[in-house]
């Protein structure tokens, strides 16, 4: 009876030690180096149980059954490494992973980014971060909460248009790559991200460097730079749906692919998405396709790439924005606003009984933006040494599209047409439908030599490139049939050719200490022929040489604290319409930058903290002065001296193993030392036509706020579910340079709530079910705007215009992964 009894409470025992559960955590590191590795993947091989390295550089896999594990590390640039664990007990563990030998796609970025040992000032966002948040709006929504940025969205929902800004400077000073290639447009400089809907879904890697940053190739950075990499090699087969839907009848249905690798060499990736929406603003509407595929070509030292991506969209215009007028419901203003616009009845109308957050003055059916992009990469890599590693790429993106308005009782002459008559009268103006087209090709080609033995890690880079676009406007049709069908009565040409090179080094005097050098040259040909949309002859012929130098060092205080220091010079020429627009007899200059960044990282077990200052000096900033030229057309002129300068805060907190939190604060200054602005005066009796012109001194930059900042308050109550209020703050934002607050953006605080439950079922890798509530707390606020004005009559009159983000509306996302 007792050997029964022992037996019996044997068994028990051992069956409650099988029973038992701990947990395996630890953190990743370089082997050279020792630096904490984020964004690293690590399974139990055998199992679905996958975790990713935090910002600390650190995992944990909870309630683990006792027995052994091997764990497997992975990690983009380098070598996979397996390590046995037992689990008999809690298991903490400490894996270094060492850089690889073998070709990974990561060396086609590798030559434009910055990274520890850079003395530049960047956020780096991996694949899981990017697709926490990826539910469908346009990129700049989901790069909101990373530091200095500032988001906006045309039709109020974060997709269709939209736009970011970071540091106060707008798209057209934030140097954007994907791959490596140039995606700015060529001509505007500006960042079109509705061409490539859903591009986050076939993204792997994103990293943003704030202020000039390092060489890369395309416009010069002159705020940030948005260095964005797509899907690597993965080598097991997947497949993944992600289907969204919400507020304003938004639906996305995305579907990516991957044969993982065939025969030892060969991976293929897809991807088709399709987003829809009705906008927040009245007919904004947004009818969005995009694809992504590419073929690898992978044997040792040797890599080939093949990608293409792109996208069609048809929005409805929604860049009119909503008069302040409207916005606070001011029939009397309104009438005013309605008379400065010189709109008809039925455009006043619409004004006074729209929403007065949803108002568009459009109403015509077709008054939609319609163009396609397509672009095709090709990359080449070859590892010719340990030490040694050579890259090329060729590129070549096609875009063809136009934007269709309506008319009300336009001038002939404004379209090169002769008055018409008809019977008795003689006409001179009409309603009409006319279309406005781009059809364009931008190609060219990218290189890199890779060198790293010893001390030194170095690269020479460059890259050429050509834009070829047409510009041409045609009338559909207008209420006389005497005015011919698809007439058309602009056309011009631009051509546009970059070439740069580069070259950068680094160099490691002790293992703490490192110094940074990173030269380029880039010379710039612009020319623009032909007759502009007002009728306005084009001539323009101007080419540009520019010398960029960096320099900076790093020091490493310990293996988790390092500070740094760069001093930065960048170049930047005008854009198409600084040309255009032009007053005659009067060329616009390039831009000149000075840049200081200094900052400290410290990185801890539980804790993160970094700090920046930066100060960005300008020469020969361009901004708008109210002036117009000859044909109507809004000019920006150069202003001597501005600058940006301030301070930007990053921190992470582990606060148990339930909650952690980081965020962000950028508290800065930005002015203009002299700006003087242009108002039009016409007179008591409307009969004349004068410049006024006022000075201001050490004015603020316009779009620029003092203080920005984000926060991420992360929960998981139990396992598989997390919790996330997202928190952003932007300070108050003036609309011009005269810093009235008459004109200007009201401060506002957005609250987001995001939601996640994932399980890993046997059948499949992974099932998530995501939920996003934007605006939680009903916030009215507006995210950009502009204004203009005049005088006349013994009055002055401004007119403000801005657009509103949607109250609280919601997403909802399925993933599923096999």
């Amino acid at each position: 009876m007792y050997k029964v009894f022992f037996v019996a409470a044997a068994m028990l025992l051992s069956a409650h030690v099988y029973a038992q559960e701990f947990f395996i955590a630890g953190s990743i590191r370089d082997a050279k180096n020792n630096q904490l590795l984020t964004g690293a993947s690590l399974q139990l091989e055998g199992t679905n149980r996958v975790a990713v390295s935090d910002a600390f550089g650190r995992f944990k896999f909870e309630k683990v059954a006792a027995g052994e594990y091997t764990l497997v590390a992975k990690f983009i640039g380098y070598s996979d490494k397996s390590e046995k664990v037992t689990a008999s007990s809690n298991v903490e563990v400490t894996i270094h992973l060492d850089e690889s030998f073998v070709m990974t796609d990561e060396v086609v970025v590798l030559s434009t980014r910055a990274d520890e040992k850079t003395p530049a000032t960047f956020t780096n966002l991996g694949k899981e971060a990017i697709q926490k948040q990826n539910f469908g709006q346009d990129l700049p929504f989901l790069l909101n909460w990373t530091p200095s940025a500032v988001t906006t969205s045309d039709a109020g929902t974060g997709v269709g248009y939209t736009g970011i800004r970071i540091r106060g400077s707008d798209a057209t000073r934030i140097n954007v790559t994907v791959n490596g290639i140039p995606y700015n447009d060529a001509e505007s400089l500006g960042t079109f991200w509705v061409d490539v809907p859903d591009i986050a879904a076939s993204s792997q890697s994103i990293q943003i460097q704030r202020g000039v940053g390092t060489s890369t190739n395309g416009g010069g950075a002159f705020g940030a730079t948005i260095n964005l990499q797509t899907n690597t090699r993965n080598d097991d087969p997947y497949a993944t749906l992600m289907s969204s839907a919400g507020s304003f009848g938004t639906f996305r249905n995305s579907l990516s692919f991957g044969t993982g690798l065939l025969k030892d060499h060969w991976v293929i990736d897809g991807r088709v998405s399709k987003i829809n929406s009705d906008g927040f603003i009245d007919r904004a509407s947004a009818d969005l396709q995009s694809y992504y595929f590419s073929a690898g070509f992978y044997a040792g030292n040797t890599m080939i790439k093949a990608i293409t991506f792109g996208g069609k969209e048809r929005t409805y215009q929604a860049w009119y924005g909503v008069p302040q007028s409207r916005l606070q419901n001011d029939t009397e203003a309104m009438l005013t606003t309605a008379s400065n616009e010189g709109w008809n009845e039925e455009q006043t109308n619409n004004l006074l009984n729209s929403g007065s957050r949803t108002f568009n003055p459009y109403t015509y059916k077709n008054q939609v933006d319609d163009y396609k992009q397509d672009h095709y990469q090709l990359h080449f890599s070859q590892r010719i040494s340990d030490a040694f590693t050579a890259n090329a790429s060729l590129h070549y993106t096609p875009g063809k599209g136009y934007y269709e308005e309506y008319r009300y009782n336009n001038k002939f002459s404004d379209y090169g047409i002769a008055p018409v008559t008809i019977g008795d009268s003689v006409v001179t103006s009409s309603d009409l439908i006319r279309r406005r087209w781009l059809d364009n090709d931008f190609y060219g080609f990218t290189y890199s030599f890779n060198y790293e033995k010893n001390k030194l890690n170095a690269v020479l880079g460059g890259g050429w490139n050509r834009y070829d676009g047409d510009h041409y406007g045609q009338i559909t049709w207008a209420q006389v049939s005497a005015v011919p069908s698809e007439y058309q009565y602009y056309f011009n040409n631009g051509d546009k050719r970059d070439f740069n090179i580069f070259g950068k080094a680094t160099y490691n005097f002790t293992e703490r200490f490192n110094a940074y050098v990173d030269l380029q040259y880039r010379k710039v040909t612009y020319t623009a022929t032909g007759i502009e949309n007002k009728q306005n002859l084009l001539n323009v012929n101007e080419s540009f040489n520019f010398f960029n130098p960096k320099a900076g060092v790093t020091f490493a205080v310990s293996d988790n604290q390092v500070v740094y220091a760069s001093y930065s010079v960048a170049n930047r020429e005008p854009v198409r319409d600084d040309f255009v627009d032009a007053l005659p007899g009067k060329k616009p200059k390039h831009e000149n930058l000075q840049n200081v960044e200094a900052g400290y990282k410290l990185i801890g077990k539980t804790y993160m903290i970094k700090a920046n200052y930066y100060l960005m000096n300008y020469n020969n900033q361009l901004v708008l002065t109210g002036q117009v030229n000859d044909v109507g057309a809004s000019i920006r002129t150069n202003v001597d001296k501005s600058y940006r300068m301030g301070i930007e805060l990053e921190g992470a907190l582990k606060i148990s193993e339930r909650f952690s939190w980081n965020a962000n604060v950028t508290l800065s200054k930005n002015k203009i030392k002299d700006f003087t602005e242009v108002m039009y005066d016409y007179g008591t009796n409307f009969d004349e036509y004068n410049e006024v012109k006022t000075t201001y001194h050490n004015t603020d930059i316009s779009f620029s706020p003092n203080v920005i900042a984000g926060s991420g308050l992360n929960y998981k109550p139990v396992k598989n579910f997390e919790a996330t209020l997202l928190t952003k703050y932007v300070g108050q934002q003036y609309l011009d340079n005269t810093s009235d607050s008459q004109r200007s953006i009201d401060a506002y605080v957005v609250n987001d709530v995001r939601l996640t439950y994932t399980v890993q079922p046997s059948f499949m890798k992974e099932l998530a079910l995501s939920f996003l509530v934007n605006n939680i707390f009903e916030e009215e606020y507006e995210s950009n705007g502009y204004t203009w004005g005049y005088a006349g009559g013994g009055q002055q009159y401004r007119e403000n215009y801005y657009y509103p983000q949607a109250g609280r509306n919601f997403m909802a996302m399925l993933t599923l992964k096999f």
